[in-house]
């Protein structure tokens, strides 16, 4: 008997084929490859490598970037959130990786450092998200702040962030879309709008960099409608089958006897769990693909374990191969059964999840 434990397969052919349809999509825009949260959870180091034909990554802090760096990436990285201290900015100027700007305590500290050289600098304006970002009435002021330091690269790229890009019925993205454009029309630099959402639907918002992150591994980012990315899962997420038990009617299964049998029946106990990162409320009838077919979560979801409810002429042998979600279980499908949405999923993998590259 082989049992396969909690495995994700990263297919590097899906991810190579993502790319080209987000360049297919924006021939005309550079791309910068978001791969914060170990790269979605796909492993920051394998995806980074896996990307030479992209122009720039996107992280989210210092300790990612300094990790690209000891791997071997030599592209240009950019810090998403930006530099958190003042001390960063000489790691930032060794290691050759660009910050974005996005508060008054970043500009005076980057105005005021002693670098060795100039910081490759993109200046990020809230337009509607309010999260990061300086107010608009602010963008004139850091913008000729940031041209008369001799810390900043003189080629300064002008971005901001799509707050409801995922819902074409929301009149927000036009109106950022708007408030941008009025902001930075006549100036001569580069500016970056379109996240994965932005790339599927506004293509008002390509500008000359777009910021792919979920479409990049395959997972629509949109609300109810098909994205317009054909785009592939790069990862699937498996386990076997450890145990076969019948079950009479009336009897429960689980903890606190969550599921209950209205007939007989057969269950199939599989070797993943919450302490894998399977979502802890995926809900009875939550779809498992076994044997090509689908069956339903029942009970509670444990540490280590699932059950599900393979039906009483079930053929299924203990070591079967049991799919979580990939290509032919869309994670979107999953993330609403257990109500949060896809990259929480991705990003609670945990260690002992062995990761297989395909």
């Amino acid at each position: 008997m082989s049992l396969r434990t909690a495995t994700a397969s990263i297919n590097l052919s899906a991810l190579s084929h993502n790319l080209k349809a987000i360049k297919k999509k924006a021939p005309d825009s550079k791309i910068l490859a978001v791969l914060k949260a170990n790269a979605y959870g796909h492993g920051l180091e394998r995806i980074a490598q896996a990307l030479p034909d992209v122009d720039a990554l996107g992280v989210a802090r210092i300790d990612e970037a300094l990790a690209l760096r000891v791997s071997g990436v030599v592209k240009p990285i950019v810090l998403l959130e930006g530099f958190f201290s003042k001390n960063d900015l000489a790691k930032l100027s060794a290691n050759n990786l660009q910050t974005i700007i996005h508060n008054k305590e970043q500009l005076q500290a980057l105005c005021a450092a002693k670098l060795a050289k100039p910081l490759k600098v993109w200046l990020k304006v809230d337009t509607g998200m309010h999260r990061l970002g300086i107010n608009p009435e602010e963008f004139s002021y850091f913008y000729q702040q940031l041209s008369d330091s001799e810390n900043v690269q003189k080629e300064i790229v002008l971005m901001s962030h799509l707050a409801c890009a995922d819902d074409l019925s929301s009149q927000v993205t036009t109106e950022q879309i708007a408030l941008f454009d009025q902001l930075t029309a006549d100036l001569p630099d580069d500016k970056s709008m379109a996240n994965s959402a932005g790339l599927c639907a506004w293509p008002q918002s390509y500008y000359q960099w777009v910021r792919p992150g979920l479409t990049l591994y395959g997972i629509s980012p949109m609300q109810d409608v098909s994205p317009s990315l054909s785009v592939e899962p790069v990862m699937t997420l498996q386990s076997s089958l450890i145990a076969i038990r019948s079950l009479n009617k009336g009897e429960t299964v689980g903890y606190g006897g969550a599921w209950c049998s209205e007939k007989d029946t057969k269950i199939g106990v599989i070797a993943i769990g919450y302490g894998d990162g399977y979502p802890r409320h995926a809900k009875n009838g939550t779809p498992v693909l076994i044997n090509g077919r689908r069956v339903s979560l029942i009970g509670r979801v444990s540490m280590d374990m699932i059950t599900v409810n393979l039906g009483i002429d079930s053929t299924d042998e203990i070591g079967d191969v049991a799919t979580l979600w990939g290509k032919s279980l869309p994670i979107e499908e999953i993330a609403e059964c257990a109500s949060t949405i896809s990259y929480e999923l991705l990003c609670n993998i945990t260690r002992r999840v062995q990761m297989i590259i395909v």
